[in-house]
């Protein structure tokens, strides 16, 4: 970045110009990071479940990645909002099935599907540092989400998937922001220690 950002609202700014820049940039990315998928899905038992999201803008598409998972015979589930300020369901889905906008305006499953508690969930961002923590588009539909389920005690990993060149030297985290466990991005997989400062 060229000047330092002294607030989130700014950094936001900040980093949707720099995710579009790497989308024209970086054109085969997602194939790319589809390419790591099978790292990705090391250790996930029989029967576990991948929760990826539908890209809007410039968020890195997810799906290459829908298709290695599909075609590695592992079950998929995507994001619903339907309340703003509560947490997300996720409702089983599979490439092709359709989609209709949630209340947060995102495409998502119809209400109709099976909800369930993904292994892992895959989540767009805007940028991300060395300690898991991710910028969001502010609306804390994830952080929410996260909190809830590790509030419960439900075991999932939280993956972001992103450009490479989204990650930042260090974000300010709030007392709301919960941390990923790994970043997927063109280059791999970056794994992080939530626990660790």
């Amino acid at each position: 970045m060229k000047r330092p950002v002294t607030n989130k609202a700014e950094l936001r700014a900040e980093m949707r110009r720099v995710r579009k820049a790497l989308k024209a940039a970086r054109p085969d990315a997602a194939e790319r990071a589809a390419g790591h998928a099978g790292e990705l899905i090391a250790g996930l038992g029989e029967g576990g479940v991948v929760a990826v999201y539908h890209a809007i803008g410039s968020e890195l598409s997810c799906e290459p990645l829908v298709r290695a998972l599909s075609k590695a015979g592992v079950a998929l589930a995507a994001p619903r909002a339907d309340a703003v300020g509560e947490a997300m369901a996720f409702l089983r889905w599979a490439e092709g099935e359709p989609l209709e906008p949630d209340q947060a305006g995102c495409p998502a499953p119809l209400d109709l599907a099976e909800a369930v508690v993904p292994d892992l969930i895959v989540t767009p961002l805007l940028g991300f540092d060395g300690r898991g923590f991710r910028l969001g588009q502010g609306g804390g539909y994830y952080d929410r989400t996260f909190a809830a389920l590790r509030a419960e005690g439900r075991p999932f990993r939280a993956i972001g998937l992103a450009y490479a060149g989204q990650r930042v030297e260090r974000l300010e985290a709030e007392g709301h922001d919960e941390r990923l466990d790994a970043v997927l991005t063109e280059d791999g997989l970056i794994r992080f220690d939530r626990e660790a400062e």
